[in-house]
């Protein structure tokens, strides 16, 4: 596992972070923290979740995943300062018109609640989920400004970003002196380029911006369980992935995988966390985990190095321009 900085911070994290939406969903709590402590064991030292995970499972009522994690922070799982904890706010946590978004009540608010279920003193890295177009920029970030004066969160991000809102946030920190985005995560895979890499990339990488994509094996699709010949289940994921990634350029993006994938001896899924992580625009890159299984695969893909000449073959096998 490597340690990089982020962003232009002297933050050090490592080049995989252990993403959490699916704690209380499809990992329950006993798995969730067998998760959490080998990913540890692993090297891993970055772990992000939100506080909205995973309201929209039946039964789940939000801050589901922040719980877990605070349960197995108390009961010994780490020492605190040795992980880097992130979490989000802007979705729905309740029903009242006052219970979403990235206004100053809300936020103030938001942290409070993470930080008790997360039992915890502070937050590493606090970032806003999506944009809010009903709270004015420069609101949303006096109030984070406040909440890292007050010592409860470290650092700031942003998740979902266009590039002219980014840019618009960190002039707004600039002239008025107060806390700026440090990082952003943004939806980024070989089979979904251009929505970072048209803009935003050029932004974080010239504004010192640590980036740390969601989705890095495209909803599954990059692990090579689906192939031309793969029958999918009857389910709306299935169809999704079908429709949006199983066509010939999809499945020559696998092939290519497969074929630079065998030469490091690495799977599918490594190859495609290694391609991601060879931008240098990137900082870590945020999978996912059902089992110890699933999570030792998938985590060795930060330690797959790819030449030049590899990452331009897949540049250009999955190139949106």
């Amino acid at each position: 596992m490597e340690f990089v900085k982020l962003g232009r911070t002297g933050l050090k994290v490592s080049n995989i972070c252990l993403g959490t939406m699916q704690f209380g969903w499809t990992a329950d709590e006993a798995t969730s923290h067998d998760l959490l402590s080998h990913a540890t064991e692993l090297g891993c030292n970055f772990i992000d979740t939100a506080d909205i995970y995973s309201r929209w499972a039946e039964g789940n009522d939000g801050g589901v995943s922040e719980t877990i994690i605070g349960n197995w922070l108390a009961n010994g799982g780490v020492q605190r300062d040795q992980v880097v904890l992130a979490t989000k706010a802007r979705g729905p946590m309740g029903d009242g018109p006052n219970d979403s978004g990235l206004s100053r009540g809300h936020l103030m608010n938001a942290v409070d609640a993470s930080l008790r279920r997360l039992q915890t003193d502070y937050i590493d890295l606090y970032q806003t989920h999506a944009p809010d177009d009903d709270t004015p920029l420069d609101e949303t970030l006096r109030a984070l400004e406040d909440i890292v004066r007050s010592g409860k969160v470290r650092y700031i991000g942003c998740s979902n970003y266009p590039a002219w809102k980014l840019m618009k946030s960190l002039w707004i920190s600039d002239v008025k002196n107060i806390v700026r985005y440090d990082s952003l995560q943004p939806h980024y895979s070989l089979v979904k380029r251009a929505e970072f890499e048209r803009e935003l990339q050029a932004v974080c990488l010239d504004q010192g911006i640590g980036v740390i994509p969601y989705s890095p094996l495209g909803a599954g699709f990059l692990t090579g369980k689906y192939r031309r010949d793969t029958e999918l289940p009857d389910s709306s994921r299935a169809q999704r992935i079908k429709d949006q990634y199983m066509n010939e350029k999809g499945f020559a993006i696998i092939d290519k995988l497969e074929e630079i994938g065998n030469a490091h001896d690495a799977t599918i899924a490594q190859t495609a966390i290694a391609w991601v992580i060879a931008n240098p625009a990137v900082t870590s890159a945020i999978i996912g985990a059902n089992s110890r299984q699933q999570l030792e695969d998938t985590i060795k893909g930060g330690s797959v190095t790819l030449s030049a000449e590899e990452k331009t073959q897949l540049d250009e096998v999955s190139s949106w321009q």
